[in-house]
């Protein structure tokens, strides 16, 4: 024991809730600030999220407050997402993957496992995304940096993995717009598991059914409470939860209390609790601690498929079924927006548990050895 936890509800967190505790951890719910942390005792805040526009980084750095986020925690949960809509997509409407093109919006942690994916199946790849150009990053060969404009005009799937900055020449804060999706080609993909603001939804409304084929929609404008005209119009619509595996969950966690256990053991005042948080540190003792239980789906026999999408298709929606998140939230639509921002929460916070692919062992009756390299650079053993 460190000590005694309190848990709240990160939307309704109060400046009561929060004065006299030591340290603070949260999700992308809570907005961490001078109103919510000025008096308080907080001297240590993580957050068990990759992104951080939640948290005032200034307001903490000049109160001498150490804080921790989770960079790339979820990231391998996204891209099992993007992969699980696409393949869904392709099995409602008919249409194969291999040999579109694919513009990657944003290529950090999620961005390059998404790369990665895409590679597996196929698919032809461009990647906007200036700070990594600019920086010399390279991307795996035959991937290459393009233009915004000129992405949205050559691709057949647009996905967006960029965080919400609103500030510097690269913010992303309502980045696509109405001249933005002018440019997109007609009867593209479009998907969004970046944030809800980084687009315009009354822009995206305007090329539905038009220059936009069919789209995947997981962070909304608003959200909790989302826009129901949009809802209605799309393929797939989940509640915020692409990041939402059980591996994606336990990653966020780790990193933030390892980092704690760290300050704690070089910064506790009190020997005895330095002396404990060391103890915790030790490798045994986190493994221990954070040990995934079995999956509910630890294998997958398929029989002998001639076409090698739809073995991926049934390998992967067996692991993830996308389209029962997105049932669940149009189901639970109604007019009230507060009954229907109390129920997107809800399902995220009740989340069912989603392994990643990693957790799946796929074996076949008969398959080549392109597919058994493409399940596996999907993620699954084989």
């Amino acid at each position: 024991m460190l000590g005694e936890v309190l848990a709240r509800d990160g939307r309704q967190l109060t400046v009561a809730d929060v004065h006299d505790a030591d340290a603070l951890f949260t999700r992308s719910t809570t907005r961490i600030s001078a109103a919510l942390l000025a008096g308080s005792s907080v001297r240590y805040y993580g957050s068990a999220v990759i992104g951080t526009d939640h948290i005032d980084i200034p307001y903490l750095e000049n109160q001498h407050i150490p804080w921790v986020a989770a960079p790339g925690c979820n990231a391998e949960s996204v891209a099992n997402y993007v992969t699980s809509a696409l393949l869904w997509l392709g099995g409602q409407h008919r249409f194969t993957l291999k040999g579109k093109t694919i513009g990657i919006i944003g290529c950090g942690n999620v961005g390059s496992k998404v790369l990665r994916h895409a590679q597996a199946l196929g698919l032809n790849i461009i990647v906007s995304d200036p700070p990594l150009q600019r920086a010399g990053t390279k991307l795996p060969k035959p991937a290459r940096f393009v233009p915004l404009p000129e992405l949205l005009a050559e691709s057949d799937i647009v996905t967006c993995h960029v965080p919400l900055t609103k500030t510097g020449q690269d913010a992303t804060f309502q980045m696509l717009d109405t001249p933005q999706f002018a440019q997109i080609k007609p009867g593209v993909i479009f998907i969004n598991a970046a944030r809800g603001a980084i687009l315009s939804t009354d822009a995206l409304l305007g090329v539905l059914g038009t220059r936009i084929a069919h789209t995947v929609i997981d962070c909304w404008e608003g959200e909790p409470t989302y826009r129901t005209d949009l809802l209605a119009r799309v393929d797939i619509a989940t509640p915020h939860i692409a990041g939402h595996s059980y591996e994606g969950k336990v990653n966020g966690t780790k990193i933030i209390y390892k980092a704690y256990l760290a300050w704690l053991a070089e910064s506790a005042t009190d020997s005895v609790l330095r002396e404990r948080a060391k103890e915790l540190l030790r490798e045994e003792a986190i493994e221990k601690l954070f040990a995934l239980p079995p999956p509910p789906v630890p294998h997958i026999h398929l029989p002998s498929i001639k076409e090698s999408e739809e073995v991926l298709r049934q390998a992967v929606l067996r692991v993830y079924d996308i389209e029962a998140d997105s049932l669940r939230l149009k189901r639970s639509c109604v007019e009230d927006p507060v009954l229907r921002a109390a129920a997107f929460d809800q399902q995220r916070s009740k989340y069912p548990m989603r392994r990643e692919f990693t957790s799946t062992t796929v074996t076949l009756a008969k398959a080549s050895p392109e597919l058994h390299a493409t399940l596996q650079g999907l993620g699954f053993k084989v």
